[in-house]
């Protein structure tokens, strides 16, 4: 079986990181290039920085901030909001991104996934999906969750695999940054419709959170954010949890 990864997000707004409750009630939570540095010494398995604000602004994600979080870190690094091009994929991948994650861009010109995926290898080209509950189903909304698209997020994954997207990065609208646990339902759904790796994102607030959406939400790698930023739980313990628990993963140490 394949290791499990723990992935840490840096939500960036105004060249800080920023974190809220659903999309909401954003709070400072420290610089990316201190934070990403000591998630690489601490043995993190790759790193995500999310531009939150650039698509909402209509500009280019911030390249200056992805260099410097780059400099610091000797791991994967992947970089979102405000791709809208090839260019602006160009842009960061050039300062130093290993992959890029497209949202908004990839609904409105799902081409791009394919284009991307020809020049850099599908492997570097993630597909972000936020998805809110609608009764029985889940929607996808974009522009960091204002707006609706009237998509299905388990069809608009596989549509994404289709086009050539080599993650899908899912996070649950309902559970972000409710320290709730992550939509193991909503998980297990998108990882059942395709073949590539599911990133779980949105909720993770105990060790038991991530066990859960590795077995039962059958997630290939999880992702988080306040419970690393403030230092309420080290990568080391939360990987010696799962190791215990029977979930495979990277020891760095």
């Amino acid at each position: 079986m394949l290791s499990k990864r723990i992935i840490a997000c840096l939500d960036v707004r105004d060249g800080q990181v920023v974190k809220g409750v659903q999309f909401q009630q954003l709070r400072h939570a420290g610089d990316p290039a201190e934070l990403a540095r000591r998630y690489n010494t601490e043995g993190i398995d790759e790193v995500v920085v999310l531009d939150i604000t650039a698509t909402i602004e209509g500009r280019r994600t911030l390249a200056r901030t992805v260099h410097a979080v780059a400099q610091e870190i000797f791991l994967p690094l992947a970089v979102g909001g405000g791709i809208r091009t090839e260019d602006d994929a160009a842009t960061v991948v050039d300062a130093g991104a290993d992959k890029v994650s497209l949202n908004t861009a990839a609904l409105r010109d799902p081409a791009l996934i394919t284009t991307l995926a020809g020049r850099y290898g599908s492997q570097a080209v993630i597909v972000a999906i936020d998805a809110k509950r609608h009764g029985d189903r889940f929607a996808v909304y974009v522009r960091s969750g204002q707006t609706g698209t009237g998509r299905d997020a388990v069809e608009w994954a596989r549509e994404a695999e289709s086009r050539g997207a080599g993650e899908i990065l899912l996070t649950s609208m309902d559970r972000d940054g409710t320290k709730a646990g992550f939509d193991c339902e909503l998980t297990a759904a998108v990882s059942a419709a395709v073949d590539i790796p599911v990133i779980a994102s949105g909720g993770a607030g105990t060790f038991d959170h991530f066990t859960d959406v590795f077995t039962s939400g059958r997630a290939d790698a999880a992702l988080a954010a306040s419970i690393f930023h403030y230092a309420e739980h080290s990568v080391a313990d939360l990987k010696r949890h799962l190791r215990n628990e029977g979930v495979p993963v990277r020891i760095n140490w």
